[in-house]
């Protein structure tokens, strides 16, 4: 009861206050910025886009779905309003259970909105942007550009007005941080300063932005933030977490950047370069956007499962990027706010399951598709290894005639050799084993051997109990390429073992753990097949294949396997008396090393049941993959003075192939020994470099598509009706002509009817640079995300960003203005100023371009100081009365100290680099293996290449709110905790950046105040005002008294970090410089982009 009077009553207050709160007479309610924002909290849940959730047929997203609740014009009459302002809490709407309750200002909205009509809209963001007319202004000698239109009439519109305009040296710093992630130099500063105060500050800011955007910085600089997105690591994720190779899709997108690439180009060739006609290794390499996703090696799992969870992953993500939408909440159900039903989310998924790979990830390395990508100079250097192994082939051909001709005068004059010549193939070989001195307990056994010279030996005999051990050889592993070869001669079955495992055969070779099963590799012969088995674990860790033919028992056979290192079954190749035989895939799912430290065992392995039954008689061990026709050779039993007598054309291409390369290796002149050799070298030289090249996940097609299914409640063994690639009914269908898979789709993106593309990435450029998007929920522009503050400057980007005016259109202040005009100072008319591509036409997508408009915007250009009024009434600068303050990323906080230091490496690309890591935190966290840190140059490299292990990411990088990587992240976040300054005070980077900056003053100035100006100079682009600069001289003071009496003190913190230090320096003056460094580095203003 007391329940229900309370309810009661707050019921009747709120009809009351809805009845009082008054909406302005002038205010036209607008259903997506008004309206829908409160339906969407409140009402959603049950009446919403979801129909598996909607309740009584009613949902309120579009007009038709509301049927006789609502009476346009009459609110009292409508049904929808009555249950929101009843007391009866049956029929109140939201239910007391709801967790939004409406408030009085709401109610009144929904109200006032029907008293007008009720006009329904579809949401905002997927009506196509349209080039609004720039609105009017009265302070018209503020704008620069046509942002400033925009920002300049809300800001009026709000009794507020712009702030000054920043000084040039804040200017100069923020525009150098914003756009390269580096802050500019004391000399850089001062050219600035002198151009702006020179009459002509726009041209100044104009020439900077166009340096500073085409400096191979800005590449570095944007394509950190692209990592972000594209959820970039050096590692798979998951529990084990194992390293992958993805730094060439890094490389990738910084030359994009730098090539200003157009963003329509940019977002082809990721989404789907491979499917580009005559598709380049850059275009393939673009790809790797969606496989940057986690993969799951972990043993146990389900391939099915995580095959899947890739695929989702790629949808999410790319709906994040270049729609802003949260498409993977339709996963599992209609999307509960947005117009994506279920099987429009799996139409989305069709485009991304079609490519060739493994639910389950190789552990260690990247996982299949990938390909062979090689830099610029390792493709030059690699063109001109293989021009030299073709040149030296060459030469070897050339000799082709002289050697055939001196074989053959050979073969005339050859005489019956007094000892037989048994020569083999040598190339590799690590280990011959001839076992020929069979033990005395198995004299009766007699089996001639399968080579003449093994005449009146014995040949080792096995008899299914013992085995022979060979000691510490063979001991390779998953990256190995190793070929075992034999001769073996296996008993026939006999009846009383024919339900044994030994069954006409057993292992002939192995290094493995002597049980069944278990991990290393081995060679077994059971029930007439050859099986190779690599192991680590038997189940879902291991390569196995056996030969489909079977080998006759009793009987001298040669046999052999290679394998090429690469931890497919394809891999592997097995061979039966010289011939490549024909395999059965058993499994196929290596992920682990299969090196053991158990011996190399011939006729043992695998217990003693698996021991085997017969003779076995020279094995061969060799560290290389064997060439097909040497193999031929090594498996022809006949010896060479054999051969010869055997007319040409009867001989088999072992017997030739075997004869041939005697005479090279043994008889030819030393003129053509010399080439062959030479040319052997020339091979091995290509296939070393070749194998050391970087490769790349990509995306590929498999010719058959695979057949996607919406999978109920998203669960991926739970299929419902095929579904078929196609995109959202609610957005416009694909582009006239592309064809309906994911290069279609990425066409589709960047369609001039696409609503979304050009708004998602102007809006995420301008969180960038001043911390918030115009529609601050960057990853979700639906109906939960944010109404955006300035709708019509949203629109204009985009349309200016995706489809500019051309030059010379649009003069005037009332008409339309190009993002390349500007007003000089003191001037009414727009002046033409320089584009940012040069002269010419604007360009679409263009990015550089985009970033021009907004950074020499006066809007941008605005004093970031605030006043408490304005902070009280905008904390988060969402009206942009003033100019763009911030915490600075991670990232560019490390570099900031590396770069003042004079540490910075810039080297642009390569692979990942592994800067200082607290001791022990790897291993603590991961709980496998110790970090391996890097030294010398590498320590010092852009955070941007810092190795990204997803388990374990690096911890000033988190510390600092660094995106982990395990997702996509578009939206930036801030913090501010102890825990920062402590990373800024105390970590080894900031220390030793804080010291190496001390040396350089040092060395730089003589003078303790010139060198304190200094040091704060580098630091924060400004000098020290005269306050500033008495707090540093008090406190190099103090400091340099307390190092004066405790040297040990100095040589510690002057002794941080690996760069070496220099003597010659004062230690206690050098550690007192170095503690007023450390001290600076650490200062707001200097982690703060101004």
């Amino acid at each position: 009861m007391r329940a229900t009077k309370i309810f009661n009553d707050y019921g009747l207050a709120i009809g009351l206050l809805a009845l009082c709160v008054p909406v302005a007479r002038s205010q036209t309610i607008e259903f997506n910025r008004d309206v829908r924002p409160i339906l969407s909290d409140a009402c959603f849940q049950c009446h919403g886009p979801d129909k598996v959730k909607r309740k009584a047929a009613l949902h309120f997203d579009v007009k038709e779905g509301a049927g006789d609740a609502i009476v346009p014009g009459k609110p009292e009459s409508s049904e929808f309003i009555q249950r929101i302002i009843t007391t009866d809490p049956k029929k109140r709407m939201p239910p007391p259970s709801a967790a939004h309750a409406l408030t009085a200002k709401q109610v009144a909205i929904l109200r006032e909105w029907i008293k007008q009509g009720a006009h329904w809209q579809p949401h905002w963001a997927f009506l196509a942007p349209k080039r609004p007319a720039l609105p009017a202004v009265k302070n018209k000698a503020w704008p620069r550009n046509g942002i400033d239109f925009f920002v300049l009439a809300r800001l009026e519109a709000e009794g507020l007005a712009p702030s000054p305009e920043a000084d040039p040296v804040t200017l100069i710093r923020r525009m150098s941080l914003d756009l390269t992630g580096l802050p500019p130099t004391p000399d850089e500063v001062d050219a600035f300063v002198k151009a702006y105060a020179s009459a002509k500050p726009q041209a100044a800011i104009e020439a900077l932005a166009d340096r500073l955007l085409a400096s191979p910085r800005y590449g570095e600089r944007m394509a950190q933030r692209w990592l972000d997105n594209a959820r970039y690591a050096d590692t798979n994720g998951y529990q084990t977490d194992g390293e992958r190779v993805m730094w060439r899709w890094r490389d990738w997108v910084i030359e994009a950047f730098n090539r200003n690439m157009p963003f329509d180009q940019f977002t082809v060739e990721q989404i789907a370069g491979d499917m580009l006609p005559s598709a380049t290794l850059d275009q393939k390499i673009a790809t790797g956007f969606n496989r940057n996703h986690r993969g799951n090696s972990e043993g146990g799992v389900i391939p099915e499962e995580y095959a899947v969870e890739y695929v989702v992953d790629r949808v999410d993500t790319t709906a994040t990027v270049w729609l802003g939408l949260t498409a993977g909440c339709a996963r599992c159900h209609d999307h509960k706010y947005d117009p994506i039903s279920q099987k429009e989310f799996y139409q989305l998924f069709a485009y991304f399951n079609n490519v060739p790979e493994r639910g389950k990830a190789i552990k260690y390395g990247n996982s299949p598709p990938y390909i062979k990508s090689p830099t610029r100079e390792q493709a030059k250097k690699l063109a001109e290894l293989q021009a030299a192994a073709r040149a030296k082939e060459a030469a070897v051909r050339k000799l082709d005639g002289e050697r055939i001709a001196g074989q053959k005068a050979w073969e005339a004059k050859f005489e019956d050799p007094v000892r037989w010549i048994d020569w083999e193939y040598q190339r590799g070989l690590k280990a011959h084993l001839p076992l020929l001195d069979g033990a005395a307990e198995f004299a009766n056994v007699t089996v001639a051997g399968p080579l003449r010279g093994d005449s009146g030996r014995q040949v080792r005999y096995f008899n299914g109990e013992k085995f022979y051990d060979a000691g510490d050889i063979g001991d390779f592993g998953f990256f190995d390429k190793f070929t075992i070869a034999a001769w073996i001669h296996p008993d026939k079955p006999r009846d009383e073992r024919s339900d044994s495992r030994g069954l006409n055969g057993g292992t002939i070779v192995s290094r493995m753990v002597d049980t069944d099963r278990a991990d290393g590799y081995s060679l077994v012969l059971e029930n007439g097949k050859l099986h190779v088995n690599l192991v680590k674990r038997w189940l879902d860790d291991a390569i196995r294949v056996e030969t489909v033919e079977s080998l006759k028992p009793a009987q001298w056979h040669h046999v052999a396997f290679s394998y090429d290192g690469s931890r497919v079954a394809d891999g592997i190749q097995v061979y039966i008396d010289g011939k490549p035989a024909k395999l059965k895939v058993n499994l196929d799912d290596l992920n682990q090393s299969f090196k053991t430290k158990e011996p190399f065992r011939v006729g043992g392995g695998g217990g003693k049941d698996r021991r085997f039954h017969g003779s076995i008689t020279h094995v061969r061990i060799y560290d290389r993959v064997v060439a097909r026709d040497d193999l031929a050779g090594l498996a022809t039993p006949d010896p060479i003075e054999r051969i010869v007598f055997i007319p040409a054309a009867k001989r088999t291409p072992g017997q030739a192939h075997k004869l041939a390369s005697y005479f090279l290796a043994e008889l030819a002149p030393v003129h053509m020994r010399r080439a062959h050799q030479e040319m052997l070298t020339a091979r091995d030289e290509l296939a070393r470099f070749d194998e050391s090249l970087p490769t790349t996940m990509v995306m590929q097609e498999m010719p058959t598509p695979r057949p996607t299914h919406l999978l109920l409640r998203g669960e991926y063994d739970k299929k419902g009706i095929q579904v078929f690639p196609a995109v959202p009914a609610a957005l416009p269908t694909l582009p006239r002509g592309a064809p309906n898979n994911r290069l279609g789709f990425a066409q589709w993106l960047v369609a001039k009817e696409n609503p979304l593309t050009a708004r998602v990435a102007v809006n995420r450029h301008w969180q960038m640079l001043f911390g918030n998007g115009i529609v601050k929920t960057v990853e979700d522009f639906g109906a939960q995300g944010e109404w955006p503050t300035h709708p019509e400057l949203l629109d204009w980007l985009a349309v200016e960003f995706s489809s500019p005016l051309p030059l010379g259109e649009g003069l005037g202040v009332r008409a339309e203005l190009s993002p390349t005009k500007y007003i000089v100072e003191g001037a009414s008319a727009l002046t033409p100023g320089p584009s940012p591509r040069g002269r010419g036409e604007p360009k679409a997508w263009d990015v550089k371009r985009l970033l021009k408009l907004i950074v020499t915007s006066a809007t941008y250009r605005q004093a970031s100081r605030v006043t408490p009024a304005l902070l009280q009434r905008d904390p988060d600068n969402r009206l942009l009365a003033r100019g763009p303050r911030f915490r600075l990323s991670a990232d560019v906080i490390r570099d900031q100290a590396l770069f003042a230091s004079g540490l910075l490496i810039e080297q642009l690309g390569g692979p990942s680099v592994r800067p200082y890591q607290p001791a022990g935190l790897e291993k603590e966290l991961h709980g496998t293996e110790e970090y391996q840190q890097d030294h010398g140059p590498n320590l010092y490299r852009r955070s941007l290449y810092t190795f990204w292990k997803r388990t374990v990411a690096p911890p000033t990088m988190m510390n600092f709110d660094a995106a982990n990587r395990e997702t996509c992240v578009v939206r930036e976040t801030r913090t501010n905790t102890p825990l920062q300054a402590l990373n800024l005070m105390n970590d080894v980077t900031f220390v030793e950046a804080a010291r190496v900056l001390a040396e350089r003053v040092m060395k730089t100035q003589k003078m303790p105040d010139e060198r304190l100006a200094l040091a704060w100079r580098l630091v924060t682009s400004r000098s020290p005002r005269p306050a500033e600069l008495t707090i540093l001289r008090d406190a190099y003071a103090a400091h340099l008294a307390h190092y004066r009496k405790h040297p040990d003190a100095a040589r510690q913190l002057v002794g941080a970090g690996e760069h070496l230090r220099d003597a010659s320096l004062d230690l206690a003056e050098h550690a007192a410089y170095s503690a007023i460094c450390n001290m600076i580095l650490n200062l707001d203003e200097v982690i703060t982009k101004e």
